[in-house]
Order: structure tokens, then sequence, then C-alpha cells
């Protein structure tokens, strides 16, 4: 079993989101460099070859306006980093050193691609050769003049490798310093937020009544983000669970006492109630009359104490599910349902043939609720009718009561806060609501308002519609039943 007094579980920091997260930024970065890094090495291999041939060009024309000895020349090749150059125009050529030495590789800058380029910077910086190679191009200070060089590849080696070193460090400082930015805006913004939101699941699972609910304004630095609003509707089902446990507690308190005094209460109201029957044989007319108030006041006493127990028991009731012809229990519950005051007019609609499946007696007592609360509410009649929707039937029971108020429409079906009328115990919606719940349905409210008020039971079928078959389609009406009882 699991310590709900350990808190909640520690997270490595290598396995946390912020460690990955920075480790992920990081790779990225560094990926993004890499990627940056062929052209950039490419290019700085060909900035090298066109600064060589810049001084081969400055070269050649200082050996062609000079008389130079060749040693002289030799100097100068020295200086430019060649072993030989040679200059093509219009006018001629003119050669310094041994242009007709061979060479291992021969490079045209003026056909040279960006991949090639990549291509064979790549090569220069991995291979070491310190090759001879030729590269020719046009000259920077005269575009019809064709420059040649003989050079070793050994210098454009060093200078890559230099570059690649500078490169390097620079795209780890970025790097890290990327990956260290995004490690701390997750941790801000995602991971300490988050640890608060578990830590607050986990304390309030462990003592969900004396824990207090998260604070979702504090919970991060910005607001309106996913992150609050997730807060603020765990502190919601806080609060709501909270309320539900306190509520439940109650319940559990109050189903013990009444179980332990249901039985002495009983035999409390007997005398009363035997008392209430003498007084209505008294031939005085007062005296009867204070007879009937008192046994019905007894009455009530005895079902409350009945109707609160039965709820406040756990679990739902057993069901064993039958067929139940539905018109038939419609009109036996409104002829046995007590009503205060005046008879209700009953309109029941309901096809004859259409059986759902069903436990008869809790069913009567969902029918027996919604009319005496439709009585209490001051309606004189009820109409009752049904359709099939698929495997399941659909029951709309409509009264012509006043409606109910908009106070206690979010209450309805919630136990002792959905009454509405004064001194009731709010109990017949929230046992109807369990009673239908337990039978694979639901009830619902579709409409109330100042013509009335209508409810819809959700009922499976017990036997398939068939074809053509009178109300169970919705085709037509079934003959219409009406009786005041």
């Amino acid at each position: 079993m699991t310590d709900a007094s350990a808190g909640p579980p520690r997270v490595r920091p290598r396995q946390s989101l912020s460690g990955r997260l920075w480790l992920v930024a990081t790779l990225a970065v560094l990926l993004s460099e890499i990627v940056v890094f062929l052209p950039y090495i490419a290019h700085e291999r060909s900035l090298w070859l066109t600064g060589r041939i810049e001084d081969a060009t400055i070269v050649v024309l200082a050996a062609a306006n000079t008389t130079m000895d060749t040693a002289r020349h030799t100097e100068l090749l020295h200086l430019a980093d060649t072993e030989a150059i040679l200059l093509k125009d219009r006018n001629g050529t003119v050669k310094i050193g041994d242009v007709t030495m061979g060479s291992d590789a021969s490079i045209d800058l003026r056909q040279e691609g960006l991949l090639l380029r990549i291509r064979r910077a790549m090569r220069a910086l991995v291979m070491h050769d310190n090759r001879l190679i030729k590269v020719s191009d046009s000259s920077p200070y005269a575009p019809d003049t064709e420059v040649r060089m003989w050079l070793h590849e050994g210098g454009l080696g060093r200078a890559l490798w230099n570059f690649a070193g500078d490169f390097a460090v620079l795209s780890l400082a970025i790097a890290g310093v990327t990956g260290g930015l995004v490690y701390l805006a997750v941790l801000l913004l995602l991971v300490r937020p988050m640890r608060r939101l578990t830590g607050s699941i986990a304390a309030f699972r462990a003592d969900p009544e004396r824990t207090t609910p998260l604070d979702a304004d504090n919970l991060t630095v910005l607001s309106h983000d996913e992150i609050t609003i997730a807060g603020r509707e765990l502190a919601t089902m806080q609060h709501e669970l909270r309320a539900a446990l306190w509520r439940n507690a109650r319940l559990a308190a109050l189903g013990t006492v009444v179980a332990k005094v249901s039985h002495d209460l009983r035999g409390i109201l007997t005398p009363a109630l035997l008392t209430a029957e003498r007084l209505q044989l008294n031939p005085d007319a007062r005296v009867q009359r204070a007879g009937e108030v008192l046994a019905t006041a007894v009455d009530r006493a005895a079902d409350l104490v009945r109707r609160t127990l039965d709820y406040a028991r756990e679990g739902p009731p057993p069901l064993a599910f039958t067929p139940v012809a539905l018109a038939p229990l419609v009109t036996e519950a409104a002829e046995l349902t007590p009503q205060p005051g005046h008879p209700l007019h009953l309109t029941n609609t309901i096809d004859p043939g259409i059986s759902v499946l069903a436990e008869r007696i809790q069913l009567f007592r969902v029918l027996s609720n919604l009319m005496r609360n439709a009585a209490e509410a001051g309606a004189r009649s009820l109409r009752v009718s049904a359709r099939c929707d698929g495997l399941v039937v659909l029951v709309d029971i409509a009264d012509d009561g006043p409606g109910l108020s908009q106070a206690i429409l979010g209450e309805l079906f919630r136990p002792f806060a959905g009454s509405g009328r004064r001194g009731g115990s709010g109990l017949g919606l929230a046992i109807a609501r369990d009673l239908m719940v337990a039978h694979g349905g639901d009830i619902q409210l579709l409409e109330s308002g100042p013509t009335g008020t209508t409810f819809r039971l959700t009922l499976r079928l017990a036997e398939p519609a068939q074809p053509g078959e009178a109300g169970l389609q919705g085709e037509r009406i079934a003959p219409t039943t009406s009786a005041d009882v």
C-alpha cells in the first residue's frame, strides 16, 4: 500500500522535466550549430583561398613591374605561401616559379557549388594532407584576368582547424546559455507549479478534510495560462469534494442516529396514532378535525423517518429486474400516492404494450415521488407519455404546476437542498435519482416554468419494438386514458 503521509514522490534531477528539457534544448542547439557549421566552414575555406589569390595577384603585378632576380621571386612566393603563380590576361601571361610542376588536385573556385565547397572543406579539415593543389580563379582586381597558383594544403587545414575550434567554443557557450535559460524557464513556469499541484493532490488525498485547498492565484508567475486554469479547476474540485465529504459524513451520522432511534420513535408515535384514530370517531366535528390533523402529522413524521433512513443507508438498493408494464404501473402510482388538498387529474398516453426492465416496487417509488411533488407544488393535472428510442424508453411526466424556483434548480437532486416547499425534506428527487441510476437509467428536468414542469425518465426497454406497433416508434399517439385519482 502507498503511504499517503509520505507526500508526493520525488523525481531525480536527471529524470525531472526541467533536466530533460535542458538536455533536449542543449542537444537541439548543438545540432543546429552543426548544421550551421557546414556552410560556415565552406565559406571560411573560400575566404582563405580567395585571400591567397589576392596575394598571388599582388605578387605577380609587383614582379612584372619591377626587375627582380630569382631569389627575390622565391622570397615573394614564400611570403604568398605559394610554390608558383601564373597570371593570364589579354596582354599575355606572367609566370613566377615553376608553373609546369604537377599537382595532386586542381581546384577552380569559379565552378564550385555549395555542396562541393562543403565536401572539400571537410576533407581539408579531417584528412590533414599536405597535398600540392592548383587553385584557379579570376583576379579580384581584374575580372577578365585568370590567376593560377600552386600551394600546399597544410596551411588551409590549419586555418580551418583554428576556425572550427573557435566555432566549437562559441557553440558550446551558446548551447549552455540556451539550455540554462530553458532550464530556468521550465523550472519557474512548469516544474514548480506542477510540484505544487502534485503536492496539493497528495496532501488532499492523505487528509481531504483538514488540508487547505490549493491557492491557484499564487501557483505560477503567469496569469490565465493553462497551469493556472488547471489549478483553479483543482481548487474548485477540492472545495466541492470537501463539501461532498462533509455532507456524506453528516448523512452517515444521520443514518446511524436514525437507525438507532427509528424503532423507539415508532413506538412513541404509535400511541399518538391510536389517540388520533379515537378522536376521529368522536361525534364532535371539531374533535374529528383535530384527530385528522394529528393523524396526518404522525404519518408525515413516520414517513420522514423512513425516507431519511432509506436514503442514508450505504450503497444502492438491491434490484431484481423483471419486465414491467409501464402504463398500468403509472395508473396504480397515481391512485395510491397521497395527494394533499385536491386530487390530480391523470392523462396516461402510454401504449399498453410498452414494458420496461425494472423492479416494480422501486420504479413505483420513483413515480410516486414525482407525483407527490407535483401535487404538493399545486399541480391539478398530470400528463404521462412514453416513446421508444432504440433500446431505451423515454418517459415524460408533465404537470401544470407553478414551476420550480430558480433558487433550487441547481440543487434539485441534492439531498436536503432540493425541496421547493416549506417543511420539505428534499429527499424525494434525490431518492428518485439514485433509484433511476440503479436501474441503469436517469432522471432529468426537461423544463420548468409558470405553465408547468416536465421530468424525463430513461429506462431500458424490456422487449424490442415490433415494426409498425402503435406508440413505440412515435408514429401515432396511443388511445388516451384519463382518470381523476
